[in-house]
């Protein structure tokens, strides 16, 4: 009885372990089943996530290429601007001795450039003098344009700078008075009515061809044609103008033409140094053929970060007989405080020696404040 007892105790033992084992091996089954959707289930979220990365990722390309469209059309451009320049000075004129205030070229204006498509604009450009040695009022226009940009160059209609300013006197042009450059000043051109302009920039060189057209005043005809080629590198300045211009009496009877050949080389010897000087020949074709020139030099150094000192040589000769003449020499002699890039101020004397009239002098103060303001849309 015992032995029964015994083993059937036994027995239950070893099936209460053998289903313990089975039961544990179903679990353990069981939990492996999970795992396996668990790791199906983290394979979908990552594909997801990455889905969403490279969706996002697309979006903020798509917003950064819309950006930078939207900054290409900020080319599309309007600027005001301003600049006052008042002067006051005592000045002997032959046998006239005076203090006066009187104006530098103040002026005031705006210009436009619209993007019409790439590498296309369309330029609208109006500028008048201020005249603050009178009354301070708006003056004559000095260029009042419109102008077209192309891959093919730039071509314009209205009063315009010809390129014999542009290339020629800007370059000698540094000095604080109404009649700068001095010899260029007496017969040749600051702006052009009624002006048909192309230019275009070739690497280095800039191409400049003008023709004016100005019925009213004179022929049918072109009254007036400028071309030039400048050349511009590292601080060196080349440039060679011609120009012819049909000349007409009080009655609009053509009495002549004159031709001017040009030339201007200016360098920036260093950063504090600058050095300009410019040429022409004046050829008057009238019935009484004669010759002239004028020369301008002007050198500019930087002495100081706040101070700059000028001079400026001319010469003109408008090959009249000496009891006609209007032929003289003279000095500029220019000193600049610049406290702000915007703001200056200078202490000028300027002697003009005549070969017949009495010389001039003039002793000078004078204020500079330039304004400008552009936005893009």
């Amino acid at each position: 009885m015992k032995l029964f007892n015994l083993l059937f105790y036994a027995s239950s033992l070893f099936c209460n372990e053998v289903l313990a084992n089975t039961n544990q091996v179903s679990e353990i089954e069981s939990i492996k089943k999970q795992l396996v959707e668990l790791q199906k289930r983290l394979a979908d979220l990552e594909a997801k996530a990455t889905q969403q990365t490279v969706s996002n990722s697309s979006d903020k390309q798509a917003v950064k290429t819309e950006d930078v469209n939207v900054n290409h059309n900020d080319d599309s451009t309007i600027k005001l601007y301003a600049t006052l320049r008042p002067t006051y000075g005592y000045n002997e004129v032959h046998n006239d001795k005076f203090w006066d205030i009187q104006d530098a070229l103040s002026h005031a204006g705006f210009k436009s450039t619209y993007q019409i498509k790439p590498n296309w604009k369309a330029i609208a450009h109006g500028e008048w003098s201020i005249d603050l040695g009178n009354n301070g009022d708006f003056g004559k226009a000095r260029q009042v344009y419109v102008a077209v940009e192309s891959p093919i160059g730039q071509f314009g209609l209205g009063k315009q700078r010809p390129a014999q300013y542009t290339l020629i006197a800007e370059y000698v042009d540094i000095f604080n008075h109404r009649s700068s450059p001095f010899a260029y000043d007496v017969e040749s051109p600051f702006f052009i009515n009624n002006l048909v302009t192309y230019e275009n920039q070739f690497n280095d060189f800039k191409l400049m061809i003008g023709g004016q057209f100005d019925g009213n005043a004179g022929d049918d005809f072109a009254d007036f044609i400028n071309m030039g080629l400048g050349y511009s590198r590292s601080g060196l300045h080349l440039a060679l103008t011609f120009s012819t211009r049909n000349d007409f009496n009080g009655q609009q009877s053509k009495v002549g033409k004159t031709e001017v050949l040009a030339g201007m080389a200016a360098l920036d010897i260093t950063e504090k140094l600058y050095a300009a000087i410019a040429y022409q020949y004046v050829d008057y074709q009238r019935s009484n053929r004669k010759s002239g020139s004028t020369l301008d030099v002007s050198l500019g150094y930087h002495f100081h970060p706040l101070y700059r000192a000028k001079v400026g040589f001319f010469d003109f000769d408008d090959g009249m007989p000496s009891l006609l003449s209007n032929s003289h020499q003279g000095t500029n002699l220019t000193l600049e405080w610049l406290p702000r890039e915007n703001l200056r101020f200078h202490l000028e004397y300027l002697i003009k020696d005549f070969d017949v009239f009495q010389d001039t002098r003039a002793i000078s103060i004078g204020f500079r404040y330039d304004f400008s303001q552009q936005w893009a849309f």
